[in-house]
C-alpha cells in the first residue's frame, strides 16, 4: 500500500485536479485543448527531444528490451484486431482502430511519472529508449494497417505514402526524428537553448496530466462495454504480462524490466482516440477505454509494483 500512496496516487491526484476542474467549471473545453496543444504539440516533443538527444544510444537501445516490450504491443495489437471482428462483429475499419487502442500504451503521460516516482529520474533511461520509437512504430502499424484495409484494391504504393505522410506530421516524432539527429551528429547545443528546453521540460509532465484529467472527463462510457473491457484487459494484463515473461526469459536488466513492464502496463494513451477520431471509427471504444484504462491503472500500476523486482 505504501507504493500505492508514495508512486501511484501523486500522479493520479494531478490528474484528477483536471478532471474536477473541468467538471465544476473552472475552466472550459476550449482552455483544456490549448493545454492538450501546448504539452503534445510543444513540451512533450521538447521532453522526447532532450532525452533522445542526451541518450546513449549505444547503452540503452537493447534489442532484448525492444522485444520484450513490442512483442507484447505487437500481439494485443493483433488480438485486439481480430477479437473486434470474431467476438463483436465490427468492420474492418473498426478493428484496426480497436487493435490501435490496444496497442498504444500511454508510456509518456502515465509511464514516465510512474517509473520516476517508483525508482528515481536515473531509471528512465530504458523508458526513453522504449518511446523513442514508440509513436513511429505504433502509428506506422496502425496507419499502414488503416491505409491498406481503406485502399482495397489500390495501389501498395499510394497506401504507404499516405501512411509516411500522416505518420512524420506528428509532432512527437518529429520531436523524437530531431532528438536522433542531434544525438547521431554529436552536435551541441547552445547552452541558452539548452537552459531553454529545460525550462519546457518541466513543465512538460505536470501540465500533460493536468490536461489528460481535462480530457478525460469528456470521455463517459457509453455503450459497447464488452468491447472496451476486452481493449483494457488486453492493454492492462496481457501486455505487461508478455513483456515481463519475455524480459526475464531475455535475461533483461533488472533496471530495463521494471521500465518495460510498467510501461506496458499503462492504459491507452489519448494518441489511441486520436487515432480513431482521426479515422471516425470506434471512438466511443477509444474515448472510453482511455478513461476505463487509466482509472485501471491504479489497481494494475499497484500490482505490478509489488511484482517487479
Amino acid at each position: 500500500m505504501q507504493a500505492l500512496a508514495d508512486v501511484i496516487l501523486p500522479v493520479f491526484l494531478v490528474i484528477g485536479f483536471g478532471y474536477l476542474a473541468r467538471w465544476r467549471n473552472l475552466i472550459s473545453d476550449t482552455q483544456v485543448d490549448g493545454v492538450v496543444l501546448f504539452t503534445q504539440n510543444f513540451a512533450i516533443p521538447c521532453l522526447l527531444f532532450v532525452a533522445i538527444a542526451r541518450l546513449d544510444l549505444g547503452q540503452e537501445f537493447d534489442w532484448r528490451l525492444m522485444v520484450a516490450f513490442y512483442t507484447g504491443a505487437i500481439i494485443s495489437f493483433t488480438l485486439g484486431f481480430a477479437g473486434a471482428r470474431l467476438f463483436f462483429a465490427r468492420d474492418w475499419e473498426d478493428c484496426t482502430a480497436i487493435g490501435f487502442v490496444a496497442l498504444f500504451s500511454n508510456s509518456v503521460l502515465l509511464g514516465l511519472p510512474l517509473t520516476e516516482r517508483a525508482y528515481g529520474a536515473d531509471a528512465l533511461a530504458a523508458n526513453y529508449a522504449i518511446i523513442a520509437v514508440h509513436s513511429p512504430i505504433c502509428y506506422a502499424i496502425g496507419i499502414t494497417t488503416m491505409e491498406l484495409i481503406r485502399n482495397r484494391g489500390g495501389r501498395l504504393r499510394d497506401s504507404l505514402a499516405k501512411a509516411l505522410v500522416a505518420m512524420f506530421r506528428n509532432a512527437l516524432v518529429i520531436g523524437i526524428a530531431l532528438g536522433f539527429a542531434v544525438n547521431l551528429s554529436g552536435m551541441p547545443l547552445p547552452g541558452v537553448m539548452d537552459q531553454a528546453l529545460d525550462m519546457m521540460v518541466r513543465a512538460a509532465l505536470p501540465a500533460a496530466l493536468f490536461s489528460l484529467g481535462g480530457v478525460l472527463y469528456r470521455y463517459r462510457p457509453e455503450g459497447d462495454l464488452r468491447t472496451i473491457a476486452y481493449v483494457v484487459a488486453l492493454s492492462l494484463v496481457l501486455h505487461p504480462a508478455i513483456t515481463y515473461g519475455l524480459a526475464r526469459m531475455l535475461d533483461l536488466s533488472t533496471e530495463a524490466m521494471r521500465s518495460a513492464t510498467l510501461t506496458a502496463a499503462m492504459a491507452p494513451g489519448v494518441n489511441a482516440y486520436v487515432f480513431a477520431n482521426m479515422y471516425g471509427r470506434a471512438r466511443r471504444v477509444a474515448a472510453s477505454s482511455v478513461l476505463i484504462g487509466t482509472a485501471g491503472v491504479i489497481l494494475s500500476g499497484w500490482l505490478w509494483l509489488q511484482i517487479l523486482p
